[in-house]
């Protein structure tokens, strides 16, 4: 039994692709909470911020649930 290189390239290439997608996403959603914050002691109401921090955390649970998918399907 031979290991295919090219595919464990691709295989690796997209867990890193992934990952970073992953950490930038839920990175930009935290700080989307904490500028709605700053914006809340401001006495502004924060509403853009915490829609963009809702869509990025939105968007993780959505790539981590369709690598589950293709997990559990294959």
């Amino acid at each position: 039994m031979t290991i295919n290189w090219a595919d464990f390239g691709k295989v690796f290439a997209a867990t890193v692709v992934s990952a970073v997608c992953l950490v930038v996403l839920f990175s930009v959603g935290v700080i989307g909470l904490s500028q709605q914050a700053i914006a809340r002691e401001k006495g502004q109401a924060g509403t853009a911020p915490f829609a963009g921090a809702v869509i990025c955390f939105a968007l993780c649970v959505a790539i981590v649930g369709y690598g589950i998918y293709l997990i559990v399907a294959g």
